[in-house]
């Protein structure tokens, strides 16, 4: 926080999967992984990434365990995990993690995440009881509550929009260069309070419009659409956390299988992640300085030649 601490910051959710052999890792077994694409033996991560204009690292992490595993106490104390400690989803952990960043002062504007914990409505709930802003994915049938008191389909919502209501503007650079695509929102919830409004935003893709992500946005009333565009787009900040962890800082690459050994394993790598990001804003922050320098600061050659 001391080097890319920001308060317009945004805090992202999200897992990863941890590929292992054999059944005695804690919280193994076969179980869907984002990272390979299907169904595989692994373990499962969840993690909370911390985005601003200076830099991204991951901040906290949750090792998810099964039904299978926590209905299975000998298994579990086998493993190393406690009695005390029971099944959590992982929209639990993500409440988790953010509760602890609040209580931890960790500065930030918004949070975002993708559909599995967007599509949750009472974890929306929770975030709004406290205020926290959110830019949550959502599936397409997803319903909520229209300024008419009616309950809608997101995808019915936006549907209905005028042609001259889609914006097309860019999330930022990406791997293969800016990120545009054609955005839209809609107002909803008939009773904004506190300053806050709600909304359905919706992402477009240029080259197929059949193809439409949605997302429930709770914020600022005065928040633009590029404002939500903006927290939309920095969930990719989280896997560019990930690809980084697992590619220079070993987060993946551990034979570990007590669940007190993974929590070891995961944050070490985290710090080394969190090190690298300090160096990076650090170094950034020195070389704007030096430009700045010599741009406000002629040479004495220039000076004496004035």
């Amino acid at each position: 926080m001391e080097t890319i601490g920001s308060p317009d910051a945004v805090l992202i959710c999200d897992d990863t999967g941890f590929l292992k052999k054999g059944t005695k890792s804690a919280g193994v077994q076969r179980q869907y992984s984002g990272t390979a694409g299907r169904t595989e033996n692994c373990q499962i991560g969840t993690f909370l990434a911390y985005a601003s204009a200076r830099g991204r690292a991951l901040i906290d992490r949750e090792l998810y365990l099964p039904a299978s595993w926590t209905d299975d106490r000998d298994r579990c104390r086998a493993a190393g995990i406690g009695d005390e400690i029971r099944f959590a989803t992982k929209n639990e952990h993500f409440r988790q993690m953010l509760q602890r960043a609040v209580d931890a002062g960790v500065p930030f504007a918004w949070v975002t995440a993708d559909e599995a914990y967007g599509q949750v409505k009472h974890t929306r709930f929770w975030l709004e009881q406290r205020g926290i802003a959110h830019v949550m994915a959502t599936k397409v049938n997803d319903t909520v509550i229209t300024t008419r008191w009616s309950e809608k389909r997101v995808d019915e919502l936006i549907a209905a929009l005028p042609r001259q209501r889609w914006k097309r503007l860019s999330g930022g650079p990406g791997a293969h260069g800016e990120r545009v695509y054609d955005w839209a929102r809609v107002a909803i919830r008939p009773c904004w309070e506190d300053g806050f409004g709600h909304w359905v935003l919706a992402r477009r893709s240029v080259s197929d419009p059949t193809e439409i992500a949605y997302y429930v946005c709770y914020g600022p009333a005065s928040s633009r659409l590029k404002d939500l565009v903006k927290v939309a787009a920095a969930r990719w900040a989280v896997e560019e956390c990930f690809q980084t962890a697992k590619g220079e800082c070993g987060l993946d690459h551990y034979q570990v299988r007590l669940y007190r050994a993974w929590y070891r394993h995961i944050t070490l790598s985290m710090a080394a992640l969190a090190y690298l990001t300090a160096v990076r804003a650090q170094e950034a922050t020195k070389g704007a300085t030096h430009r700045t320098s010599k741009t406000s600061y002629p040479s004495a050659s220039r000076r004496s030649a004035g």
